[in-house]
């Protein structure tokens, strides 16, 4: 970790740190493989203004924001932010307003729904307005089995019947407009390839082998039948980081949602298809050594959203040289490691470790240090640190 120690030494710890070689090498392998399709960058999985703007111009073809609250959504805009879908139904009342003065104004806004309950709402503010609103129909791609639910519990839309029937009432609201359909692969995108338990991986290669044969149906289905019904369908999103390789190759698709792979955080090392670098993480000092083979850092347990796992633990950049204890992990304030293979660690080094996920490493964070090589560049201001807390 030379290249770190040399381009870091001057900082205090614990710090989250970017490499932009790697953050660039990524960018490179999404503009390789978007076989033609938009990326709309997923703003909860960067959570830094300056470095959404930073990776949008490098991309070839970028079509906007999936954003994940009215209230992020509106910081965004106020900073000069265009072109967004909110990934998420909202219910926030002054948030929203806001956001629909800003339709009026001339931003784009695309509202996610699923429920006739949630176009009322917006129905409601859009006629205070007096202005039409665009909304994106969120369809429940996921496999039901007799015994596996394969996929995330998000939209109610499960089915073509329910499709049409939701449609069916939409001339009931005249202010609302459909311009997308997101059809988001969730077993896919986000169920890891390489489970930590090896037996699984069989059943997890079914699994999504026979989802994606099912789910291509539905979506098609489902954009079929809205332009049956409506002209104004100008989006069909679908995908995430973890699924852009098959999204991409889907006809009805026209833009796919990219956000972790930009950071590669550590659950992306478990992806066949994903050849990505490790391009943000955290460091912690080194400040006890209670045994030869035993370090103590300061700090460290940042722990990933989701179902409990280990597999939601940091993972130390160098993985092979450390491990965790299993009745400690990543502790609040103190982070016990095992070294390994005769690796040497004085008290005062710094370890370096990488986010399980993408995002959530800058919730606790103000800035992100950044190098290239063995050079500090600059930092990059996190939400966190322009005082914002969203979700």
């Amino acid at each position: 970790m030379e290249p770190f120690d040399r381009a870091f030494e001057h900082l205090e710890c614990p710090f989250a740190w970017i490499d932009l070689n790697a953050l660039d090498d990524n960018i490179d392998f999404i503009n390789q493989h978007t076989n033609g399709k938009d990326i709309r960058i997923a703003t909860k999985s960067i959570r830094s203004k300056s470095l959404l703007t930073y990776i949008a111009s490098k991309l070839k073809s970028f079509s906007g924001w999936m954003t994940f609250t009215a209230e992020e959504t509106s910081f965004l805009i106020d900073e000069g932010f265009n072109h967004f879908l909110i990934g998420y139904p909202i219910l926030e009342r002054e948030s929203t307003r806001k956001l629909v003065s800003h339709v009026k104004e001339g931003k784009d806004i695309t509202f996610m729904v699923d429920d006739v309950r949630q176009i009322q709402f917006l129905q409601d503010i859009a006629s205070e307005y007096e202005t039409p609103l665009h909304i994106c129909i969120d369809i429940n791609l996921s496999m039901k089995t007799p015994f596996i639910y394969f996929g995330t519990r998000r939209s109610s839309l499960h089915s073509m019947q329910q499709l049409t029937q939701f449609l069916s009432q939409l001339s009931k609201f005249p202010n609302i407009v459909i311009k997308g359909l997101m059809g988001y692969e969730a077993q896919i995108a986000g169920v890891i390839d390489k489970p930590l338990q090896k037996w699984q991986a069989p059943m997890i290669k079914f699994l999504k082998n026979n989802s994606k044969k099912k789910l291509a149906i539905f979506r098609k289905q489902a954009v079929e039948e809205i332009l049956r019904c409506y002209s104004t369908l100008e989006i069909v999103n679908g995908g995430g980081s973890g699924s852009l390789q098959y999204t991409v190759t889907q006809d009805e698709v026209t833009e796919v949602t990219v956000g972790s792979a930009f950071f590669a955080p550590a659950l992306f090392d478990r992806y066949h298809t994903l050849h990505l670098q490790p391009a943000a993480g955290f460091t912690l000092r080194v400040t006890r050594k209670p045994a030869p083979n035993v370090v103590v850092c300061h700090g460290g347990g940042y722990i990933a959203s989701g179902a409990i796992g280990k597999d939601k633990q940091p993972v130390p950049y160098d993985e092979h040289k450390y491990s965790f204890y299993d009745l400690e992990g990543a502790g609040e304030v103190q982070t016990p490691l095992q070294l390994h293979g005769g690796h040497q660690v004085s008290i005062g080094d710094n370890i370096y470790f990488r986010h399980a996920k993408a995002g959530e490493l800058c919730e606790r964070f103000l800035r992100l240090e950044a190098k290239r090589e063995d050079q500090y560049i600059d930092s990059f201001v996190t939400y966190r640190g322009e005082g914002k807390c969203f979700l």
